[in-house]
């Protein structure tokens, strides 16, 4: 276990230690993070930026037994994201936080103007970096928490034809190795799972397997934690 859960539920806290929060709840991966969690009874808000997919997987987890609420959040409008991450916080805060947002498409260096270098940005790297100033303070308050995030092969080696992603990628890695070394003397679990493939159902890199990582993350003793996990199939 990241943290002790007993000690975040103690009167005060201000942090659910069985709630969990998913950033990018799409219909792969985080999807897949939801229902490992909802397996162990955790209470799950799904945080997205188009209605109709996060219904979709609430509605799935409900008939499930699962205790599910939703978030319209799109990490592309910063000043929105975080304000809404913020109003979230004061009312729900979170033990488990997941960062799964990101802008996956092909793109080249030469051909990214400005505004679309920085509309990627956002979403890829800035929106964990705000979802970790809104919810860790808590978790720190706590002295629980887990703050985890989801990042991908072209972190490790750029890939040309994706070159938001590659740079994007990179940059988390750097900021949750910074984030676990500020968390983890504090009691927080900051870290990145690093997917070194392409994520598809039936293969080595499929969703339910790699969300046991998360699960395993999450429950893992601080003796045990480390910045990143690369899950190479």
């Amino acid at each position: 276990m990241s943290a002790g859960e007993e000690t975040a539920s103690a009167p005060g806290a201000g942090v659910d230690p069985r709630h969990i929060l998913i950033i990018g709840a799409g219909p792969g991966l985080g999807a897949a993070v939801a229902r490992r969690f909802a397996r162990e009874r955790f209470r799950v808000t799904l945080a997205g930026r188009r209605e109709e997919p996060l219904a979709a997987l609430a509605t799935e987890l409900r008939a499930s037994g699962a205790t599910v609420d939703t978030v319209l959040a799109d990490a592309g409008d910063q000043p929105a994201f975080r304000g809404r991450l913020q109003a979230w916080a004061q009312t729900d805060a979170p033990g488990v936080v997941v960062y799964n947002a990101a802008l996956v498409t092909r793109d080249i260096i030469l051909n990214a103007d400005t505004e679309y270098l920085q509309a990627a940005f956002s979403v890829d790297v800035l929106g964990a970096v705000a979802a970790a100033q809104v919810f860790t303070p808590a978790m720190v308050g706590a002295g629980a928490g887990t703050f985890l995030t989801t990042g991908g092969g072209p972190g490790l080696h750029a890939e040309p034809a994706h070159a938001t992603l590659s740079i994007g990628k990179a940059a988390l890695r750097a900021v949750t190795s910074m984030l676990h070394d500020e968390l983890a003397p504090k009691n927080v679990h900051a870290s990145i799972v690093t997917v070194a493939g392409d994520i598809a159902a039936g293969t080595a890199f499929a969703p339910d397997r790699i969300a046991e990582v998360y699960w395993r993350l999450h429950r893992q003793p601080a003796s045990e934690w480390r910045w990143e996990t690369v899950f190479e199939g």
